[in-house]
């Protein structure tokens, strides 16, 4: 499930970064277009499987209201705009290894809040995120930024927003299921953004190669995506999950280099390789240390 859900999303980013470049859409306009159809189709085929009444369970808890309110704001609206909005002012394979410092933020979020002291393994990954970062964005040169300063700044809020999301709605998936949570919570996003960017107002050029595009990132980047993704924490941990969605940066580096002709030298890429190997580094397992009780001779 991440691994099909990882690549889909690695494969709309470039194809929104042609969206963008080329065609003129806003990032706005296509995260309310993307995630308002996207919720609408999750949530009628809910109703169609489970009935309306089951559909609107959640409203009927206060809290859980609430929870999924934050969920669809703070996360999938945060991780959707912030990531196409970095892909705005860079490209899409940047701004995708740049979410992708994502699970080192949940490590460290993870060690504060049970208070523990990240592990050498932990902090190795640290170290390695921050040097990924700096060869991806100045290409290996001191005092230089190689992308621009605005796409660095979206990609570490998407990479905020991917550890958020990440974590945050486990409570509601276990409850209600990953279907019924990402159509509301898609909705409630697509609102919200929305009412600065009404899906009405189309903002780019519409062909039929720019509507093909759009139905791809609709149909395959978000609503399979996203819920292949979701569902996928129903049966993994979260760095599990952080592990195998690395599929997302080398798919989208290998369509944007091989077909946009985007280039990254080999400093960058070597930034790009420091970063995904940290997710493989979060998600070895600890060695547990068991201690011989004595005999009684001893």
């Amino acid at each position: 499930m991440v691994l099909l859900g990882a690549a889909l999303w690695g494969i709309s980013g470039t194809a929104a970064q042609v969206l963008f470049q080329r065609d003129g859409y806003h990032p706005g306009w296509l995260v309310t277009v993307r995630m308002g159809i996207s919720g609408v189709i999750l949530l009628l085929s809910m109703s169609w499987i489970t009935g309306w009444r089951n559909v609107f369970a959640i409203w009927n808890s206060r809290s859980d209201a609430l929870r999924v309110l934050v969920f669809g704001v703070f996360g999938l609206l945060g991780v959707q705009y912030s990531y196409f909005r970095s892909i705005q002012y860079g490209n899409a394979a940047t701004a995708t290894l740049l979410q992708y410092l994502g699970p080192v933020l949940i490590t460290l979020y993870l060690a504060w809040r049970h208070r523990k002291q990240p592990s050498r393994s932990e902090w190795t990954a640290v170290l390695l995120a921050l040097c990924g970062t700096f060869f991806l964005v100045t290409d290996g040169k001191w005092g230089d930024i190689a992308i621009s300063a605005s796409a660095v700044v979206w990609g570490v809020v998407s990479a905020i927003a991917l550890a958020f999301y990440t974590l945050y709605p486990k409570p509601l998936l276990q409850k209600y299921g990953s279907a019924l949570i990402t159509g509301w919570a898609m909705l409630i996003g697509s609102f919200f953004v929305g009412l600065a960017n009404p899906p009405w107002q189309v903002s780019g050029i519409l062909t039929i190669g720019s509507c093909g595009l759009i139905s791809f990132v609709v149909i395959f980047g978000t609503l399979l995506a996203f819920y292949l993704y979701l569902s996928s924490l129903k049966y993994i941990s979260a760095t599990e999950t952080s592990l195998l969605s690395s599929a997302e940066p080398l798919s989208a580096t290998l369509v944007a280099v091989l077909f946009l002709h985007v280039h990254m030298g080999f400093d960058a890429l070597l930034g790009g390789v420091c970063i995904v190997a940290t997710v493989f580094l979060l998600a070895r397992p600890q060695p547990i240390v068991h201690f011989q009780k004595p005999s009684d001779h001893e």
